[in-house]
């Protein structure tokens, strides 16, 4: 018998991965954000980017996209692409406007959940069922949402006093509150524009002040959302047939139940969006007044990785660059370009300490366009105040990219039994 020693192979080193950032250290970001716009807004003296108003407003828009994120979230979770989030939100402002034009702005509510839940009936059945290209079929989502709305809008508005086939007669308003006491004393903190304080009061007062009861309604949404799917036994099946279906279904789940629920209801949240702007933001139903929410809301979800929480930002983030162009456009957007200047210097001195040479200096490079652009303007142009939440939406992508983790069978053909 040999007595000769055969070496242990040693286990493979696992690959280095980016580590997710703590949550401590996200606040002290938060934070440190938060002193550079207090420091921004002295310097140019645009005391609207952080006002109560501002922030309020901002909330307002930013409900509609984090409605379409969600909806987005619950779908891609399950492993189902959702394109056809703005289709959805399209078929949740017709049904929204018109059964609350009938029965009124609660009746609406409910008729939008359900306009866009069929959307999302239908992204099923084709994607589930019948397998086809989830690309294909929200495109096609789409397209038919706009088909469809204008060819009911002919039957159901003409005729009636102020409806045309683009548009719904006005729908009477859920109405607004704001928080007795707190709202009035946050509003007056903000107006006394004091460094830091002020900002922070502005950013409460926005979440107090003017509130409507479905924004109530949006925002509870999100913590709902994340239990379900992170604290229960459903949530579990459902994310596991984003993750790997066969394997789930090994396990006894049935797949395509959840894949179904879960697209129906991402419909449903994408309509409740749409609902939104026809009986919140605007009390009437306009073709094309979904503005590529469906959209920004898909970039909000992946901005958010896959998780509520950061969704939410996201949805903030677009949100308030979309306020700016209905308060004090041109103005707060020529500050927040200093404010984007010193971000980039910032983010240059970080890449040099990471030894990332190249990158800093193209960094740097863009930074000093951007401040002699700052210098040499008084406000910018309002075309350029239109396009930011659009800008921002590509620029967030592209520099969150390298972060994201989407479910694995995300989007990936799925028959029953294939694991046999």
């Amino acid at each position: 018998m040999s007595t000769s020693t055969v070496a242990k192979p040693q286990a493979p080193k696992p690959a280095r991965g980016r580590r997710r950032i703590s949550l401590p250290v996200l606040l002290l970001l938060v934070a440190g954000l938060l002193v550079l716009v207090s420091v921004v807004r002295l310097i140019t003296d645009a005391n609207g980017i952080t006002s109560t108003g501002q922030m309020s407003t901002a909330l307002r828009l930013a409900v509609p996209i984090g409605l379409a994120g969600l909806g987005g979230l619950w779908a891609e979770r399950a492993g189902v692409v959702n394109i056809g989030l703005e289709g959805m939100m399209i078929l949740g402002t017709w049904f929204g406007a018109w059964a609350g034009f009938q029965w009124g702005p609660w009746s609406g509510v409910a008729f939008g959940i359900i306009g866009g839940a069929l959307g999302g009936l239908l992204h099923a059945i084709v994607t589930v069922t019948f397998n086809v290209n989830h690309i294909v079929s929200g495109v096609a989502i789409n397209i038919l949402a706009l088909g469809a709305t204008r060819y009911l809008s002919t039957f159901a508005f003409e005729g009636e006093e102020g409806g045309t086939s683009k548009q719904s007669p006005p729908v009477d308003s859920l109405g607004t509150f704001d928080i007795p006491g707190l709202s009035d004393w946050l509003q007056t903190l903000n107006g006394k524009h004091w460094f830091l304080v002020s900002d922070l009061a502005g950013l409460v007062g926005g979440i107090f002040t003017n509130l409507s009861p479905l924004t109530v309604v949006a925002v509870a949404l999100v913590p709902l959302t994340w239990w379900v799917l992170w604290r229960t036994s459903f949530g579990l099946r459902l994310r596991s047939c984003g993750e790997n279906p066969v394997a789930a279904e090994s396990l006894g789940v049935n797949v395509y139940k959840y894949k179904y629920l879960a697209v129906v209801i991402s419909g449903g949240f994408a309509g409740l969006g749409g609902a939104f702007l026809s009986l919140v933001a605007s009390n009437i139903y306009l073709e094309g007044q979904t503005g590529g929410r469906g959209y920004i809301g898909l970039a909000a979800m992946i901005f958010g990785n896959w998780m509520p929480g950061g969704l939410a930002l996201g949805a903030g983030l677009f949100g308030y660059t979309d306020s700016l162009k209905l308060r004090g456009g041109g103005t707060n957007v020529h500050a927040l370009l200093l404010l984007l200047a010193l971000l980039l210097i910032i983010g240059a001195a970080y890449l040099v300490w990471k030894k990332r040479y190249v990158h800093a200096a193209v960094t740097t490079l863009i930074g000093v366009l951007v401040f002699l652009w700052y210098t040499t303007t008084n406000e910018v142009p309002n075309q350029v105040v239109t396009a930011t939440p659009y800008v921002v939406t590509l620029l967030v992508l592209a520099l969150s990219a390298q972060r994201l983790r989407m479910p694995k069978a995300d989007g990936m053909p799925y028959r029953r039994g294939q694991g046999k």
